[in-house]
């Protein structure tokens, strides 16, 4: 797909502080080498990060991953450990830190209009006492990733402000989206599956293959 044909692009980093300004001394000094005791509190209360990784192309992608609260283990102040949970098996992030090791994290907890936003290095790990630690409902991760931390600082509150993502009345109604299985089978023709069958499976893969 070709890209839009913008009339006004900003081509320079120049331009854009032109544009936005300079960010304050305090927002440049939060930025952190390490996770401190609330990088470290925030993690262990959040239930829930999006994760952002790039192939060695530069292809990019942000997957979600979410469990109890603590799941992300804090081994120290410059290291993590996020259990791979069963999925889909296109190993996007996986196969994307193989070929670039550079990581990207947001940690929500619900609630919470602000952010955490830790960067840095990742790695594929299998270290038996990391996936014994790993282990819920009696089932051990086969694999987990181990994050290095190069920096880590909270995020405002201004787009969760704006988003009112935490405000139920805000919330759109189910109804007014389809179900995954209806969008699927739409996106996915021939695919041999009806819509009652493709919701009845995903149904059956929620109830005995989250962990």
């Amino acid at each position: 797909m070709q890209p839009h044909a913008f009339t006004d692009r900003v081509t320079s980093r120049e331009a854009l502080r032109e544009i936005i300004g300079e960010p304050t001394d305090l927002v440049v000094r939060k930025q952190l080498a390490a996770l401190d005791p609330h990088c470290r509190a925030f993690i262990a209360r959040s239930p829930f990060l999006l994760l952002g990784t790039s192939s060695a192309s530069g292809t990019c992608d942000v997957s979600p991953r979410g469990d109890a609260p603590g799941f992300v283990q804090i081994l120290d102040e410059g290291t993590l450990v996020i259990p791979e949970r069963p999925g889909n098996r296109r190993n996007d992030s996986l196969r994307n830190i193989l070929d670039n090791p550079r990581i990207g994290l947001l940690f929500m907890i619900p609630g919470i209009e602000e952010t955490l936003r830790v960067n840095g290095s990742a790695c594929i790990v299998r270290d038996e006492a990391i996936l014994d630690r790993s282990a819920h409902r009696g089932r051990r991760p086969l694999l987990a990733i181990g994050v290095a931390v190069e920096e880590a600082f909270l995020h405002c509150a201004k787009a969760f402000k704006r988003s009112q993502m935490w405000d139920p009345a805000s919330w759109a109604a189910r109804g007014e989206i389809p179900s995954l299985a209806r969008m699927v089978i739409d996106q996915v023709p021939n695919s041999g599956m009806t819509v009652d069958a493709l919701e009845r499976r995903l149904e059956d893969n929620y109830a005995t293959q989250l962990y």
